[in-house]
């Protein structure tokens, strides 16, 4: 029963990977930021618990009603490591803070989702998700915050930044 808990892990793994494969890199380091943004070195070790945690969850709500008992539950599951995954493709793969900050907004609502659905299947990896919501609100704050500090980097109907 334990293996089945790797497969979980690998789909947090998958979903992690968008963070290593699109990263900050120099077009983030010069763009103002609000002074009370964490440092840079604090989100690896954050993500990584929180990761531990979504895939406990997930794993704790399939072992409690597997995927014919908890069908919408694990499915909400997997949106939202999809969307999560997404996130970091916008923000600095594709460099467009306006819609990462429309994706983090869906992704936040998936895992609210989740987290209600994990609920009356397990309260314990219902928790779990918390959080992952906090962290994610957080993220989504200083996603719109950095886009508000940085008003070349805005893009409205396909328009180019600095373009009015």
């Amino acid at each position: 029963m334990y293996w089945s808990l790797l497969g979980f892990c690998a789909a947090c793994f998958l979903a992690a990977l968008s963070g290593a494969l699109f990263r900050p890199g120099a077009w983030y380091r010069q763009l103002n930021k609000p002074s009370w943004q964490p440092p840079d070195w604090l989100f690896g070790p954050v993500w990584m618990v929180l990761y531990g945690m979504i895939a406990a969850a997930g794993w704790l709500v399939w072992r409690e009603a597997g995927f014919a008992g908890a069908t919408l539950a694990l499915v909400l599951y997997a949106v939202q490591l999809v969307l999560n995954a997404l996130w970091s493709a916008l923000f600095f793969g594709l460099r467009r803070m306006d819609l990462a900050l429309i994706e983090v907004g869906a992704l936040w609502l998936s895992i609210l989702a989740t987290l209600v659905a994990f609920w009356p299947i397990d309260r314990t990896a219902a928790l779990l998700m918390l959080p992952y919501l906090a962290w994610v609100s957080f993220a989504a704050f200083l996603n719109y915050t950095v886009l508000r500090l940085n008003p070349s980097e805005r893009r409205l109907l396909g328009q180019r930044p600095g373009a009015s």
